[in-house]
């Protein structure tokens, strides 16, 4: 006999959409809030020349500034109010992440609960300032003497003025943006911060693609190389989404306890550990740690550097073979490294110690802990290779093949765990309301009795 939840869940589909009235006023909006992150995308910063930029831009291809464009949704290549994207705050929330979990009165905050994670939320907003003022100078200083060595200039009036209005701009923007991914949180669907790179990410892709089918019809590629790359894109989507999908469930035994004069009789259950604990974050680490000495080492030549910046430039670009194996060992390290921050199998062995819980032939205590740790260790090794290979074979296509830089690995990643995670969240509040059908009815059965 079906159960309750069974029958929801057949009968969960959009058919019922146009019934669930809150859930489309949360679509409504963080469709609208996207719209509005689109259009800031194409506000200029004052005093920038977009001729000189652009072509400026051209050139200084394959560093840095290709990675951060991609999360701006094409904001920094036309140097928008928004052109440091929401960069900031992320890179501040990895920072408080970090040192939540090594620094002592952090730690403390982190176990006090919801007053201490707003006061760790606090912390990531003045980290997000700081950044976002020392990156907001660093822009206009390199404005300034972006394209000298060539005799192109993109800043029409350079000085302190320009320097402090761009730094007041960029700020603006990035907190903007902040707030926004807030509100589409609490008002929307899905999460906000996630939503907004994901945004700049898909706009990205139709240009992308573009430039590939205009390829085709000019003969520079052939139509099988298309439908491969295609197909190709389309499995690498699906192994993202088993990959994304598959744990490893430890169960859980919980004896039997007294409460009162009632006896409860023992319960299983079971602990998911994700064989991608990570996420994405070590493919961005990794990518931004390699990308950071190129991008300064083109900036350097077009001033007239040294001669040894070009071999730098020529060994760290993509598809290099010293590239694609730095950037395989910087995956691997930060996918060991920010999996031991996020999970501590102690303190969670301990947790289980005090609710009475224990994995079946494994001791309470420090016995459960090795046992956590080992059976991470060994699903990280897994996850670890997979997030390489899902990273590392784009960057072979971009290189060998010319295949849009927008396509790569670190892009797939993020677009598919956000769209998986915001489908979830619509299934939920669609069961929600199924729940909440069924609950009137029942309660307009029994009235009537």
């Amino acid at each position: 006999m079906a159960t309750a939840a069974d029958t929801l869940a057949q009968n969960l589909s959009f058919a019922n959409f146009s019934k669930a009235t809150e859930l489309k006023k949360r679509l409504w909006f963080t469709i609208g809030a996207l719209i509005v992150f689109r259009l800031c995308s194409f506000v200029p910063l004052p005093g920038i020349d977009p001729q000189a930029l652009s072509q400026l831009f051209n050139q200084t291809s394959g560093g840095m500034l290709d990675f951060f464009n991609m999360f701006s949704g094409g904001a920094l290549e036309r140097m928008s109010i928004i052109a440091l994207g929401i960069m900031p705050y992320i890179t501040a929330s990895i920072v408080v992440q970090l040192m939540g979990s090594i620094y002592e009165p952090w730690k403390a905050l982190k176990k006090e609960g919801e007053s201490g994670r707003k006061k760790l939320n606090q912390y990531t907003r003045f980290g997000t300032v700081v950044l976002t003022i020392f990156q907001g100078y660093s822009i206009a200083v390199g404005l300034e003497a972006w394209g000298s060595g060539n005799g192109i200039a993109a800043v029409i009036d350079p000085g302190w003025f320009f320097r402090i209005s761009t730094i007041i701009t960029l700020l603006g923007g990035t907190l903007f943006l902040m707030w926004l991914g807030e509100q589409i949180t609490s008002r929307g669907i899905g999460n906000g911060i996630s939503l907004i790179i994901m945004a700049g990410i898909v706009a990205q892709i139709p240009r992308a693609l573009g430039g590939l089918f205009e390829q085709g019809r000019t003969g520079a590629v052939s139509a099988g190389f298309i439908i491969t790359i295609i197909v190709l894109g389309l499995a690498v989507v699906a192994f993202i989404c088993l990959m994304e999908r598959a744990q490893r469930r430890i169960p859980i035994q919980y004896p039997k306890r007294q409460v009162g004069n009632r006896m409860f009789q023992g319960d299983s259950s079971h602990l998911p550990l994700k064989l991608n604990t990570p996420g994405v974050i070590p493919p961005i680490l990794a990518s931004s740690l390699l990308l950071m000495p190129l991008t300064f080492a083109q900036f350097m030549g077009q001033s007239g550097g040294p001669d040894w910046l070009l071999t730098i430039t020529t060994a760290l670009q993509h598809g290099a073979p010293l590239y694609m194996l730095l950037y395989a060992g910087g995956i691997i390290f930060f996918s060991f490294f920010y999996t031991a921050i996020v999970f501590n199998p102690e303190e969670t062995a301990e947790n289980l110690k005090k609710q009475g819980g224990f994995v079946p032939g494994i001791r309470p205590g420090e016995k459960t802990a090795q046992y956590l740790d080992h059976v991470l260790t060994r699903i990280t090794v897994i996850g670890a290779a997979y997030l390489t290979l899902v990273c590392l074979m784009p960057e072979f296509l971009i290189s060998q093949m010319a295949v849009p830089f927008y396509l790569g690995g670190t892009s797939l990643l993020i677009v598919v765990n956000v769209t998986m995670d915001t489908v979830a969240q619509i299934q939920g509040h669609m069961l929600a309301h199924q729940y909440e059908g069924l609950i009137k009815k029942a309660k307009l059965r029994g009235g009537r009795r």
